[in-house]
């Protein structure tokens, strides 16, 4: 829709985790040392987990990107799952068929599958993202999976992916077995001001066919306060500052123009109004690894910590499961408005900057032409006044359009 105007490859805020724009921020950097840690050394689990939006799929196709060939990985992305669902869903992704099998035959055909692998010289990878949706059966179902060991190491590496709720599943002490197993952790928090900025430009950078665009520190560091550093809420407001500007016909993003888009969104709906948004989480990254083993991957600053945090109340609990459900939802509209929209934004943008061009040229006064497009009617009005909208205002009509808006 834009990139032409702005001369881009491509959109660089778009929402799809997208490796090659994977910025390595301190804690994104940390997270890929552990990652890597925990696959070289062969642990048995590893955890990662982020608030919604902070990075981890984007995290984690970067690290699959480079696995070697010798590494066979199984990914499961819809964990609404019994734990025989489970079991059949791992069989599956790794070309195994669950069909008429009992558990029992089931767990027979994944064993001798695993240790065909290792004979092969093949690592045996899965991964588990959205994995805060498992329910404590099925994690135990994961821990007596691990049991598949030799006398050296396990047959079966396994990445647990997920929310915050991951965390607080973990900690709870009917999963103490399971616990016990995991031994590389990390928790990505939001990034800080000065990461903020950095990501911007990076985008752009990567995004840019000629010299690249530049968000000033004024434009980044207001994005950064209504984003609270979490990288998906920045792209919304990027994306959305580009497709402002595209209709505006402006090509600098300084703060007045920010704070323009932050007055759209929050028109429509797109983000909350001021001051209805939780603060970001400041604490310091949850870290499990030995470091001394950890120092050849990471910075020496970095420290471990031995225990989880204390399991919430369920009061408590139950409102954060109620408001990630929120959240959820909220972005499941968002992505579906995207794509119902990115048409009607397109071809109302591109009439806009038309409309434009002929206002800009000098109208025959004798004449008066109707043009109809859509819902807009555009005359020409005798006396050289110009064009006149009747009806609703155009470029009321395309703010809605471009922002999701509806005319009730």
């Amino acid at each position: 829709m834009y990139e032409r105007f702005y001369n881009l490859r491509e959109r660089p805020f778009a929402l799809s985790p997208d490796p090659e724009y994977l910025y390595p921020s301190r804690v994104h950097q940390e997270a890929l040392d552990y990652l890597r840690y925990g696959l070289e050394t062969q642990a048995g689990f590893i955890v990662i987990t982020g608030e919604i939006g902070s990075g981890k799929t984007t995290l984690l196709q970067t690290l699959l990107r480079n696995l070697d060939n010798q590494t066979t990985v199984g990914r499961i992305v819809n964990t609404l799952l019994e734990p025989r669902e489970l079991l059949e869903t791992i069989m599956i992704d790794f070309g195994l068929d669950p069909a008429g099998k009992s558990k029992a035959l089931m767990l027979r055909d994944l064993s001798q599958f695993l240790v065909d692998q290792r004979v092969g010289g093949r690592m045996v990878l899965l991964v588990i993202d959205e994995a805060q949706n498992l329910s404590r059966a099925a994690l135990e179902e994961l821990r007596m999976l691990s049991n598949l060991e030799t006398e050296k190491s396990k047959l079966l590496q396994v990445v647990l992916v997920g929310q915050p709720d991951l965390r607080d599943t973990l900690g709870t002490p009917d999963l103490e077995q399971l616990r016990q197993r995991i031994t590389v952790s990390y928790h990505l928090t939001p990034l800080d001001i000065d990461d903020t900025a950095a990501y911007i430009n990076h985008r752009l950078r990567r995004a840019a066919l000629g010299a690249p665009m530049e968000f000033p520190r004024e434009a980044t560091d207001l994005i950064h306060a209504r984003g609270r550093g979490v990288p998906r809420i920045i792209n919304v407001i990027c994306d959305a500052a580009f497709v402002f500007g595209y209709a505006e016909d402006r090509r600098i993003f300084d703060a007045p123009t920010i704070g323009e888009v932050l007055v759209e969104l929050e028109t429509t709906g797109v983000l909350p109004a001021t001051g209805l948004c939780p603060e970001a989480d400041s604490a310091a990254p949850v870290r499990y690894a030995p470091p001394a083993a950890v120092a050849a991957y990471s910075s020496p600053s970095v420290a471990a910590s031995s225990a989880y945090p204390a399991p919430p109340s369920e009061a408590s609990a139950a409102l954060r499961a109620a408001a990630s459900a929120a959240l959820d939802e909220r972005e499941a509209r968002i992505r579906q408005r995207e794509i119902e929209l990115a048409e009607q934004r397109r071809v109302l943008a591109e009439e806009y900057r038309l409309l434009r061009a002929q206002r800009q040229s000098a109208p025959d006064p004798s004449q008066v032409v109707t043009a109809e497009r859509g819902h807009v009617r555009l005359r020409t009005v005798t006396g050289g006044t110009g064009f006149e909208l009747a009806d609703e205002g155009f470029w009321t009509r395309l703010k809605r359009f471009m922002l999701g808006v509806s005319t009730s």
